[in-house]
């Protein structure tokens, strides 16, 4: 039986520019537009980029047992999460597999919202409930919790690169007000009108939004949840308002490389069914400090300590510019041809290149003179055995083959991080 693809608001608007386009997560999504992969990767480190990231789903968990369901679920300790604050961890399974990656904004004690990918809303959601009559069989303790899968009932655009609080500022109803204190991974804002929470944040128009300072490129930027029917008119808006900042609108090829170079995970390609540990995200495990423990109790916790069937990945960057497939029939040998593993991503960032061995971006301060950045390809390799940082390797797609190296992080210099007040108050 064939499935309908999906789509979003944004995808008249896509076509009508035409944009390439492919199915990914059962969605009909623009890969890139005539301005090209490596034009839309640079316009992020360079000023700004905007992304449809509508296929995305969300969960609202609601009520007196929001917190301990989400803190048996959600990898992360959740107790000292602050109200407007979110954090990033993944839903696993009881072998230690991911489900999927999630974000998880707290809006009050007893209401969160769960981001988690395309096409995942509804998994996330049924998961949720059947982890909740589980706990609340062996603890009746466990308040009621309302569980609402919001998929395709909630649009979301992405702005990113340096310049996006100053595109976004003459958008905003009092944006002095929005953009005070708000470090990396807050947010303030609600998209429902009927929460007290929008009151405050909202579009000149009056449409109120969820304006998150997070993102997927590594760069600084934001993330805005929105309704379905204002996204459209939202995104114009930023597109025009961003013309002086020659902002462009940035497909999935962009969103790749600019999160390889960040060393991001795409679920299910980067973390998946296999155990979660072992990898670049190891702050997403609510690891002690002393005796490799947990913090606290998880679903999947007992099969993570397990040292049976386990991998180890890795984050690498290549010589130039040329790359392999991932998959299955990527390989990973080391300097004797023994295969290790898997090539998971292998992606080029096209804003960096290597200068007396060393990887410097366009963005990196007092570049040496004549330096160009042609691009270094990068991603993440799943091995057998850890492997040092500045290990050789070889990845080999059939006859192809390139040499890399394995890397703590890739691109550097990158914003995500920085004070909003850098990008506000200095001209950058």
């Amino acid at each position: 039986m064939e499935t309908t693809i999906k789509t979003t608001p944004l995808n008249q608007w896509h076509r009508s520019r035409g944009a390439n386009m492919a199915n990914f997560g059962g969605f009909d999504m623009p890969l890139w537009y005539d301005t090209g992969v490596k034009a839309e990767h640079l316009a992020v480190i360079q000023s700004a980029g905007i992304f449809d990231t509508s296929h995305m789903a969300s969960v609202l968990v609601n009520g007196p047992g929001a917190l301990p369901l989400l803190q048996y679920c959600h990898t992360r300790d959740l107790s000292p999460l602050a109200n407007g604050r979110c954090v990033y961890g993944a839903i696993l399974d009881e072998k230690g597999h991911v489900i999927d990656d999630a974000i998880v904004y707290r809006f009050q004690a007893d209401q969160y919202m769960v981001c988690v990918n395309a096409g995942m809303g509804t998994a996330v959601a049924q998961h949720l409930k059947s982890q909740l009559a589980v706990i609340q069989k062996t603890d009746d303790t466990h308040g009621t919790v309302d569980i609402r899968d919001l998929s395709e009932k909630l649009g979301k655009v992405d702005i990113q690169g340096k310049n996006a609080a100053k595109i976004l500022q003459p958008l905003l109803d009092n944006p002095k007000a929005i953009f005070e204190k708000m470090p990396y991974f807050s947010f303030k804002g609600h998209f429902d009108d009927n929460n007290p929470l929008a009151d405050g944040v909202r579009l000149k128009d009056g449409t109120p939004i969820l304006l998150s300072r997070s993102g997927y490129t590594g760069e600084f930027g934001f993330e805005i949840f929105i309704k379905t029917d204002a996204v459209v008119a939202l995104w114009e808006s930023i597109l025009t308002a961003g013309e002086p900042f020659d902002v462009v609108a940035c497909g999935l090829g962009a969103r790749d490389s600019l999160r390889a170079g960040a060393v991001l995970p795409l679920s299910h390609q980067d973390v998946g069914p296999w155990k979660f540990i072992n990898h670049p995200w190891m702050f997403a495990l609510p690891l002690a400090p002393d005796n490799g423990s947990f913090t606290k109790p998880f679903l999947g916790d007992k099969a993570l300590l397990d040292p049976k069937d386990t991998f180890y990945t890795l984050p690498f960057a290549g010589e130039n510019l040329r790359k392999v497939g991932s998959g299955p029939d990527s390989q990973v040998l080391d300097k004797n041809g023994e295969v290790l593993g898997i090539v998971l991503t292998c992606a080029t960032d096209m804003a960096i290149g290597r200068h007396d061995g060393t990887i410097l971006s366009i963005a990196s301060p007092d570049l040496p003179r004549g330096f160009k950045a042609r691009g270094i390809s990068c991603g993440f390799i799943r091995v057998d055995r850890p492997l040092e940082v500045g290990t050789p390797l070889v990845l080999r797609e059939k006859k192809r083959k390139i040499n890399v190296t394995v890397v703590s992080d890739v691109r550097p210099h990158r914003t995500a991080r920085r004070k909003i007040t850098d990008f506000l108050d200095t001209k950058i």
